[in-house]
């Protein structure tokens, strides 16, 4: 991995954990979703005017990263109805990568080198940890298993978009089929879930949700694009130091705790990050 690669992963990572954060600040959280990705839509369609079509090879390969995309929403949404920023994200993003890596080693010919598998392993050790604080929280517990499916889904889209990526050859415009194509399901999906009240907005939550999009965008424009450059396993563990810009905005804008656990696991992070740059 090049320099400007880990670099621009870094950023993906801190504009994940932005857009995260601004939908876990929503009053009504289905809305602020459905904003987003009604928006994420917007981007991909704007984005995709200016695209050559793709392939008839790729669409199976869009159709497959949009339905993914779409639970991993629905999954992630539940999930922050039920519990904090510092709880929900370290499990939605922290199992992740060891299921990436797992699947790259028995079925992708991507070659990591020990250190960097040494480094995803402690990353993910460090997610770990921090996530089994919400066992020990006064938080609802349904957050574990809804977490825990986003992350499922997290791992499922990061190999099949990485590798629709690659076939596409444009991972821009890739991105941008998806997100329309997922922006197109999520609102009808979460009207027969949760019925009107999906749509209820308060005061900010447009302009809220709008940003959220646009970062939301931008992020994993960017992490597709390094999938086409780096290993898939590898720029998956590097995305999650997202929790790392997690934590902070969890403790300064949402007073969330900070405790022990949290503050190791938060070093181990960094121990992993350094490790897949050696």
């Amino acid at each position: 991995m090049t320099t400007g690669v880990f670099l621009a992963v870094l950023f993906a990572a801190l504009l994940h954990a932005t857009w995260n954060a601004l939908v876990r600040a929503g009053v009504n959280k289905s809305s602020a979703m459905t904003i987003l990705t009604a928006g994420q839509s917007l981007c991909g369609l704007v984005v995709a005017l200016i695209q050559p079509f793709p392939s008839a090879e790729v669409w199976p390969w869009i159709i497959a990263s949009g339905i993914i995309h779409l639970t991993y929403q629905l999954f992630l949404l539940f999930a922050y109805e039920q519990g904090d920023l510092s709880r929900v994200y370290p499990i939605a993003r922290g199992t992740a990568p060891m299921m990436v890596l797992l699947f790259g080693a028995l079925f992708l010919s991507d070659v990591i080198a020990p250190t960097e598998v040494l480094g995803v392993l402690v990353l993910g050790a460090g997610i770990v940890l921090m996530a089994l604080g919400a066992l020990r929280s006064g938080e609802s517990r349904k957050l574990v298993p809804f977490a825990l499916c986003s992350a499922l889904a997290t791992a499922a889209y990061s190999i099949v978009d990485g590798l629709g990526a690659r076939i596409s050859g444009d991972a821009i415009a890739f991105v941008a089929w998806e997100m329309l194509l997922s922006g197109m399901m999520f609102t009808p999906a979460i009207l027969y879930l949760r019925g009107r009240s999906a749509l209820r907005m308060g005061g900010g939550d447009v302009l809220r949700g709008g940003v959220a999009a646009v970062a939301s965008y931008a992020a994993y424009a960017i992490s597709v694009w390094a999938m086409t450059q780096a290993p898939i396993a590898l720029v998956t563990a590097l995305r999650e130091t997202s929790i790392l810009f997690a934590m902070v905005i969890g403790g300064l804008i949402f007073r969330e705790q900070m405790d022990r656990p949290k503050i190791i696991a938060a070093t181990l992070i960094v121990v992993g990050v350094v490790l897949t740059r050696i």
